[in-house]
């Protein structure tokens, strides 16, 4: 029988390193396929973020990049939001399929709670951030356009 996978583990992994994978390595082991593609765009935005103070904000790729991160983010905290409200017997059932539907692993703590409340709070700023960064530089990039014509 395998080790019951915990919910409140699994939240908290979601939130604290939910871009690099790890609450899918939590629930579906080292193979999961979908776990190994979330480096990839939080990597990426980490770039942009190294080549806006290597090159100033004018730097028309990482105006690209970095909105990567912070949908990376919200990706993450998102599924820490989807576990946190998951009922017990739904847990237990998906990730759980060895244990009874009761099975504790599958409960709510309040450090689940606080976790989902971290995962809430990241998650809107880190999409609401990026929303806002990738409209102001594609409307600052259209006016300075707009002026090239113009002129």
């Amino acid at each position: 029988m395998a080790a019951p996978r915990n919910k409140t583990i699994t939240v908290v992994l979601a939130v604290l390193g939910g871009t690099l994978g790890l609450h899918r390595f939590y629930l579906k082991g080292l193979g999961d396929w979908v776990g190994w593609l979330h480096p990839v765009p939080t990597a990426l935005g980490w770039w942009g973020v190294e080549r806006v103070l290597a090159y100033g904000q004018d730097d028309k790729l990482s105006w690209v990049l970095i909105p990567l991160l912070g949908l990376s983010m919200a990706t993450a905290c998102l599924a820490g939001i989807i576990y946190a409200l998951m009922d017990r017997e739904k847990w237990n059932r998906q990730f759980n399929p060895d244990h009874a539907a009761d099975a504790p692993a599958g409960g709510t703590s309040w450090v689940t709670i606080g976790a989902l409340i971290a995962a809430l709070m990241v998650g809107t700023v880190s999409f609401m951030g990026s929303l806002a960064f990738g409209i102001q530089h594609y409307f600052e990039y259209q006016i300075e356009e707009a002026r090239k014509i113009s002129q």
